[in-house]
């Protein structure tokens, strides 16, 4: 087991689903979904395609049963790299899967090793090759902040990443769970944790680093649960991380513009903010309004203790992650 993996409580789950219960889950959410041909039924929380063959094939039959013109889309599965081969694919085209997200975690050796995850780079390319030539929308996983992972490391695994250029992507901010390898290390000083702050800056450049690449990154922090909250032992945990990240993104370029504004900012740009710059007024796409004022408005917060009051428009003209200070 790889060092960080708890999967009962990431995903949740004390028990292994059964074929019924997939069928009890569908069966309320076609009740309840109502643009079900945009939606997919998914199986995460593991290594999909490294259980048992027999009871994977029962799983997706029994989901199968769900997908067609009046139901889901298809069917989303996660799984390890290593765990991919031509056989596997052909099963999981059969049973109406449309998309495959691998764990790859890093794209760095030596950090694979070190966490015990059983697959190398090397892997993740095959894999990803394989998943590509058989018409499967793409997914990779990335972890931030493992055992011997520095910080060239990160934003190696990054690029490579967007040289794969996958549909979709997902950051997960390590958290360290009882029970696993790295909560030992943790515990024995061997593992040592960078700051939350500087998680977040990290993960925040990673996020614009996608956008520009137009790869959608569908997650970034773990799912917000009380299993999670309740058995991490440290690590980056935040059920509204991804939020925190983008608050970030804004936060540092409406400040990088206000600054700049200000011909003679120099060492007194403070003051000089509070004289010319009382209010500034941003233009930002009308879906980042909330984004740009900051989690909880802590972005109103931030400028507001500097002296300055800001406000924030939409325009759908502005690119996602940019802003324009237009007063």
């Amino acid at each position: 087991m790889c060092s960080f993996c708890n999967q009962r409580t990431i995903s949740g789950q004390q028990t292994a689903p059964t074929s019924e219960d997939v069928r009890h889950i569908c069966s309320q959410a076609m009740n309840e979904v109502k643009d079900k041909k945009n939606c997919e039924i998914a199986f995460f929380g593991g290594s999909f395609t490294a259980i048992d063959r027999s009871y994977m094939t029962e799983l997706l039959k029994a989901a199968n049963e769900f997908l067609g013109e009046d139901g889901f889309h298809g069917i989303r599965i996660s799984t390890r790299p290593d765990f991919i081969d031509e056989e596997v694919l052909g099963i999981l085209k059969k049973y109406g899967v449309t998309a495959i997200e691998l764990g790859a975690q890093s794209m760095k050796n030596h950090v694979l090793k070190a966490n015990d995850r059983g697959h190398t780079v090397e892997d993740v390319y095959k894999a990803c090759e394989l998943i590509r030539s058989c018409g499967f929308e793409l997914g990779l996983q990335m972890m931030v902040g493992l055992y011997q992972s520095r910080y060239k490391d990160e934003l190696d695994t990054a690029d490579r990443i967007i040289n794969i250029h996958p549909d979709t992507v997902r950051i997960y901010p390590v958290a360290v769970l009882k029970g696993t390898r790295l909560a030992e290390l943790y515990e024995s000083g061997e593992y040592k944790l960078d700051s939350f702050e500087h998680i977040v800056e990290l993960c925040a450049f990673m996020l614009e680093k996608f956008a520009d690449k137009n790869i959608e990154v569908i997650r970034c922090g773990l799912h917000a649960s009380d299993e999670v909250s309740g058995d991490m032992v440290a690590g980056f945990y935040h059920p509204a991380f991804k939020e925190l990240c983008e608050s970030y993104i804004y936060r540092r370029k409406m400040e990088d513009q206000i600054i700049n504004s200000v011909k003679d900012y120099g060492i007194v740009r403070l003051a000089a903010w509070r004289i010319k710059k009382p209010v500034c007024v941003f233009e930002v796409n009308p879906s980042c309004i909330s984004k740009a004022l900051g989690h909880k408005k802590s972005n109103v917060s931030y400028f507001r203790e500097k002296g300055v009051d800001i406000k924030v428009c939409g325009d759908e003209s502005v690119p996602k992650y940019q802003c324009r200070l237009i007063v």
